[in-house]
């Protein structure tokens, strides 16, 4: 049976993770989090600050906000370290502080979707639920040679509900990691290394030489790309940020900027939503940051106010704000 050949591969070849030698399901939960859109290698470090800042429930809930993005800071995805701080909060409210052990439950928090909630009820509680992410489509795409599109939803649900049967009666959690290694390690994205397989013997797609085709997955974008003025406004040593109250990067610091044609656009409008007036000095760079589903295309202009303005700050002063990496790089070459 591939689970069973599976979850003994893993047992001797698994990968050690901080966030694997643990059942804590809080733990486990910002890890899973924060491994949403980032690669391990880049989660590890912040996982271990964050934990070692917030080793509890009860510790986050505590915890202000902006420390909290301060602490996802280069993370990306803002939103998730709003969301689990206001879930922290409701564990203290609602569970009084226990992490619920109920799928539903988990389900039910926010920021917590069917993947999450399946990877957090099988490795902190040992239940019979598929972690079903892009690594695990992957896999069982190719074993099953699945030849439906996996961006596709009910193409997930069906992978899930095969995937479910296997894991009955068997250890989910090494199951589960065991897909996401086999992933990362052997069934790669591209070229995967099927003779070191343990599952070559039982993949349809090895036999029948498909793995390099699979899986189909194929996603429709609409990827937007904006071009924007972007300002370091200054007065004298003290630089300009606004805190976002909304959006993509709500509750972080960053530069003004808008979507308008010129630098003389950029001065008519900041006086219309600051009442203050400013001289354009210089072109400083352009830059450009994509996220997911859009591009920003940053020109960068210095312009100076002649009095000090709400919001600014030293140089000193701006390494404690939370700045999104599309303005900290920005920041940090040229400050």
């Amino acid at each position: 049976m591939i689970q069973d050949k599976l979850i003994k591969w893993y047992k001797e070849n698994k990968r050690d993770l901080p966030f694997r030698n643990t059942d804590d399901p809080y733990k486990i939960w910002i890890s899973e989090i924060m491994l949403q859109q980032t690669t391990v290698a880049a989660v590890i470090p912040y996982y271990e600050r964050f934990i070692n800042r917030f080793p509890t429930i009860s510790s986050l809930s505590k915890a202000d906000l902006e420390e909290v993005y301060k602490l996802w800071e280069g993370l990306g995805y803002y939103r998730r370290a709003k969301h689990i701080h206001e879930t922290s909060k409701i564990l203290m409210e609602k569970y009084d502080g226990i992490f619920p052990n109920e799928y539903e439950d988990i389900l039910s928090l926010k920021g917590i979707g069917p993947y999450t909630a399946s990877a957090i009820s099988s490795f902190a509680f040992h239940k019979s639920y598929s972690a079903i992410d892009g690594n695990a489509l992957r896999v069982l795409s190719r074993v099953f040679e699945i030849k439906e599109n996996i961006a596709l939803n009910k193409t997930v649900k069906m992978i899930t509900e095969l995937s479910n049967k296997l894991i009955v009666d068997h250890d989910s959690s090494s199951y589960n990691q065991g897909l996401m290694d086999l992933a990362n390690m052997i069934c790669k994205v591209k070229n995967p290394q099927c003779t070191n397989c343990p599952l070559s013997d039982d993949c349809l797609s090895y036999k029948h030489h498909s793995e390099k085709l699979l899986p189909i997955s194929i996603k429709k974008v609409n990827h937007k790309e904006l071009s924007l003025i972007t300002g370091i406004i200054t007065y004298e040593d003290q630089y300009l940020l606004i805190k976002n109250d909304d959006g993509l990067l709500e509750n972080m610091y960053g530069l003004v900027q808008y979507e308008v044609e010129s630098p003389y656009s950029f001065i008519s409008k900041f006086e219309e939503d600051y009442h203050e007036r400013l001289e354009a000095v210089s072109f400083i760079k352009d830059y450009r940051h994509v996220f997911t589903h859009r591009t920003w295309k940053m020109h960068v202009y210095h312009f100076v106010s002649s009095k000090p303005l709400d919001h600014m700050y030293t140089k000193e002063e701006l390494l404690t704000l939370p700045i999104p990496t599309a303005h900290k790089k920005i920041i940090t070459s040229i400050i």
